[in-house]
């Protein structure tokens, strides 16, 4: 396995382009599924996550083009060739069970596994099944498929989430665009990543209201037409280097960066002492690596709370903070696995259930650590910028699932960043 090693200790200078986000790329693939004519993404990340996504979608019949250069994907889905999705697909990659709602929507039918992807707690996916139900759907689940059929069309409904989901609320939509009728999604899910989910649907010609607000409207229409549509700004991958800088020192220019999708995570780093303000179309990121960030509390929430996706990489930058945290998570069990890991770079962090307190300290110093999960594996990248000596980061295929280009964009910016590839046996 492939392990990045950093030599830590030098303010980031410079700008980072920040690609298409991946959560709403993955959504945005399995929308393809939608309609028998093309659907054109611009602005497409390349990451692992996005390439086994375009491999599970050929293997149900569509036709893939990828234009890396322009940073484009072509997808046309002119007749579905199965409804299956295995096991040994889905269990790779959470978001590809996505492709139940639009296989269900379109052809009435679909067996989808159950879904895997990383290891931050159970993440059940019954709102998702319970969406479908609502709109007419026969569920079975046996030896771990989903079994889901809807022969004469699903029907509009009238959906209440007991809790804000994203992954039920895009789910939901992709299904519900198809639909007869009028679907209400309530408490929905507000992320960016919904609303750039539906201008997509809606410029194929769904008819898709209110995304953004805590409530969905979504009339259903007979078919979906050919669309080109450009993938938001990653707004994760804009706060995981705004914490890089935090944590280093430095000034960098995140070029793309949407301002007004920070939510939370600008006031974390404003109550840090970084300065984060926008500037042409980017943001910049400011902080003197002559004086140590503040400590500052604070709890995951649903947008425009502060994003469970940014608790490592936060946690990391507050390593080196002047005083003590307090970081709530009330997103996902299990997603503080990073903390022992942070701990063999010198952090002081103490778990107790779903809150962490992190004492900040003088300096980290450098040590081998490994990645447990996609966020947790940047995080201990970030400590080991701000760490003295050699840091190495092992397992970084799940970095690779999140973040194009990573080491190339940190050491454009002055980071000594190198990947150490497995050499194949002979």
């Amino acid at each position: 396995m492939d392990r990045i090693a950093i030599t830590g200790g030098a303010p980031l200078q410079g700008a980072i382009p920040i690609y298409g986000a991946k959560n709403s790329a993955l959504k945005l693939q399995a929308a393809a599924l939608l309609s028998a004519e093309p659907l054109m993404l611009e602005n497409m990340p390349d990451l692992a996550d996005t390439r086994f996504m375009a491999q599970l979608l050929k293997s149900l019949g569509v036709e893939i083009t990828w234009i890396k250069e322009t940073r484009t994907i072509r997808m046309h889905a002119a007749e579905i060739s199965s409804t299956i999705a295995p096991y040994d697909q889905v269990r790779k990659m959470r978001a590809s069970f996505n492709v139940l709602g639009p296989l269900l929507a379109r052809m009435g039918h679909a067996t989808v596994s159950l879904p895997g992807g990383c290891a931050i707690g159970a993440r059940p996916v019954d709102l998702h099944l319970k969406a479908f139900e609502a709109m007419g759907a026969d569920i079975h689940i046996e030896q771990g498929y989903v079994k889901a059929a809807a022969l004469r069309g699903l029907k509009g409904a009238e959906i209440e989430f007991p809790f804000v989901s994203v992954g039920a609320t895009e789910h939901a939509m992709l299904a519900a665009v198809l639909a007869k009728g009028d679907t209400v999604l309530k408490n929905a899910a507000r992320e960016p990543e919904i609303e750039d989910l539906a201008d997509c649907l809606n410029a194929m010609g769904a008819k898709v209201e209110g995304a953004g607000t805590s409530e969905i409207r979504i009339k259903g229409v007979d078919a979906l037409k050919s669309a080109k549509h450009k993938v938001v700004a990653d707004r994760i991958e804009t706060g995981t280097f705004a914490f890089a800088v935090a944590a280093t020192g430095g000034n960098v220019l995140l070029e793309g960066g949407r301002f007004e999708h920070l939510g939370a995570m600008m006031k974390v780093l404003r109550a840090a002492d970084v300065t984060i303000e926008a500037e042409g179309r980017g943001l910049r990121v400011q902080r003197s690596p002559r004086s140590r960030i503040k400590a500052v509390d604070f709890e995951t929430e649903p947008f425009p709370g502060f994003p469970t996706d940014l608790q490592a990489q936060a946690m990391a930058m507050l390593c080196v903070a002047d005083g003590q945290s307090r970081i709530k998570e009330t997103i996902f069990e299990n997603r503080f696995m990073h903390a022992p890991e942070l701990a063999r770079l010198g952090a002081q962090i103490t778990v107790h259930g779903n809150e962490a307190v992190v004492t900040g300290v003088p300096k980290l110093v450098g040590a081998p650590v490994m990645a447990t999960d996609l966020r947790a594996s940047v995080s201990l990248v970030i400590a080991g910028l701000a760490a003295e000596g050699e840091t190495i980061v092992n397992r970084v295929y799940h970095l690779d699932r999140g973040f194009e280009n990573l080491e190339a964009k940190l050491a454009a910016c002055g980071a000594q960043v190198t990947r150490m590839r497995e050499m194949e046996p002979a």
